[in-house]
């Protein structure tokens, strides 16, 4: 996905646009207005935490890919210094199918870099954790590049205590490439809104079973 100065509003054709007024610190100087960005109803997902709803439809799996790698190290934040692209703040829930959260869930988050490229010798912009006791986790990392013949997207793979493990893929808005994606479901696209230090995004998990 392109830096956050690209997303003009043409660009986020399914999204609401909000005019606001923010300052991104890589740019420094003053403010500017820049548009925030809020999912439509008819994109957004079905578990929204925006709106604080959950609909209890489990989230759609997709296909694991072919750099995933065992043994990420623990950790909340993928960005490392110098790394190249524009920042992204993540967060949800974990949630049962009767929309309770789910405590102690592991998430196992991979990407691939701002260039659209994997680390498949070690583990940058790998890493996993687990859901607090209200079901909630939150990922600092950056937005990924266009993987040739894929539009961008970010791996996770979902596990409750004891439980089944969810693989799946979350997407971005307003992206043109993702109608030409084969596996894109717009059921895991990501609620983004542009913030001071980059972007945000939310997206909540719901487990079946």
């Amino acid at each position: 996905m392109p830096p956050a100065s690209k997303l003009n509003p043409g660009r986020l054709r399914p999204l609401v646009i909000v005019s606001a007024i923010v300052l991104l610190a890589a740019c420094g100087g003053q403010a500017s207005p820049r548009p925030v960005a809020t999912s439509s109803p008819a994109t957004a997902s079905a578990t929204n935490e925006a709106s604080g709803q959950c609909s209890g439809q489990p989230t759609p799996a997709q296909t694991e890919g072919p750099y995933f790698k065992p043994g990420s190290p623990m950790r909340t934040s993928l960005v490392e210094p110098g790394m190249a692209g524009t920042r992204l703040a993540l967060s949800g829930r974990v949630l049962s199918r009767d929309c309770r959260p789910i405590a102690g869930a592991r998430l196992d988050f991979w990407q691939a870099d701002a260039s659209g490229s994997y680390d498949n010798a070690g583990y940058r912009l790998r890493g996993n954790q687990t859901t607090r006791s209200d079901g909630r986790y939150a990922l600092d990392t950056v937005v990924p590049g266009e993987y040739p013949g894929r539009t961008e997207h970010i791996h996770v793979k979902v596990q409750p205590a004891g439980g089944g493990t969810l693989t799946t893929q979350l997407y971005f808005p307003g992206v043109s490439r993702n109608q030409q994606d084969s596996i894109f479901d717009p059921r895991l696209l990501l609620t983004v809104e542009v913030a001071a230090s980059g972007l945000t995004a939310t997206y909540d998990f719901v487990l079946n079973g």
